[in-house]
């Protein structure tokens, strides 16, 4: 991908030292701070994030638009905005990137988004939480995540806990397959079920280290083969919600997004507010440990790279 023109793109001085002296960078969304999670725990999570990749040796760069200007690397006053303003902030995936720049608004960047700046930047590793996916009842809806084009045709590698597990995890793998993009499980055969570690999905390749992981990604580059790759971490079992539990409750929580009609992008942020009702918090608890543990080994890839 072509760099951002300088009147569009802001990289922290911070990202833009390390990447000139070829420092390991991670990028980090901000969807999950405006959509994916209440105030202030959503910017107590993102700061801890932070701290975690810079724990683990490498310089985070969290990713958003403000004020219409395309950023890599918030500072702190800027993440609390974001999180302050919540969903007031425009959601924003790869066709909504024109609309917010050019009118000068804030955007909070999803995986797609994310991966797009992060490129632009310089960035090969992304840490989320979950990456979007095929939804439910899609031979209805039609209703795919645009993280799924981005996966392939943007060179990020996406660090995650898998498929959100509220979407069709089978079908979402079979969309990926059809991309060409690869899914690796760290230390793992089976694709994590973001709340639970694990599922009864294959991934197509397993790694033990982030060394192991790092070579694969410059071996791909190196042989101009685009695309991203999609690194499933699982969240650490001490932190995980029962398979049985969780299943039940997102089942429900789907149920009445149905009947309230609620579709869109509303979607996401709807299902995980009630699923964190529904587990009295234990789902959000969930989420930001398996965000920092992502955090963390993405922090290693990059550093490995």
């Amino acid at each position: 991908m072509n760099p951002a023109p300088p009147s569009y793109l802001d990289i922290a001085p911070e990202v833009s030292a390390a990447l000139h002296e070829g420092q390991p960078v991670v990028a980090l969304e901000s969807t999950i701070i405006s959509h994916g999670m209440p105030y202030p725990e959503n910017v107590e999570t993102a700061l801890r994030v932070e701290r975690t990749v810079r724990d683990s040796g490498a310089v985070p760069a969290t990713i958003a638009i403000l004020r219409g200007r395309l950023r890599a690397g918030l500072g702190s006053d800027e993440i609390d905005r974001l999180g302050k303003r919540g969903q007031a902030v425009t959601k924003t995936s790869r066709r909504d990137i024109p609309f917010v720049v050019s009118r000068g608004e804030d955007g909070a960047t999803t995986v797609a988004a994310s991966m797009i700046v992060a490129a632009m930047a310089g960035i090969r590793v992304f840490a989320t939480g979950g990456i979007g996916g095929v939804h439910r009842g899609v031979t209805e809806t039609m209703d795919v995540s645009a993280d799924l084009e981005e996966l392939a045709r943007t060179d990020v590698a996406v660090v995650c806990a898998g498929v959100k597990s509220v979407l069709d995890i089978g079908r979402t793998l079979e969309y990926l397959e059809t991309k060409g993009v690869a899914v690796v499980g760290y230390r793992t055969d089976c694709l994590p079920a973001f709340y639970t570690p694990s599922s009864r999905f294959p991934v197509d390749f397993r790694a033990e280290t982030p060394a192991e992981i790092a070579a694969v990604l410059n071996a791909k580059r190196q042989m101009g083969l685009s695309g991203g790759t999609v690194v499933a971490n699982p969240i650490p079992p001490e932190h995980a919600l029962a398979d049985d539990e969780i299943s039940g409750v997102i089942d429900d929580a789907i149920a009445e997004m149905e009947r309230r009609g609620i579709t869109g992008k509303d979607t996401t942020p709807f299902l995980l507010a009630k699923i964190a009702e529904r587990t009295e918090g234990r789902s959000l608890a969930a989420n930001i440990e398996l965000v920092v543990n992502n955090a963390r080994l993405a922090a290693e890839i990059a550093a490995a790279l």
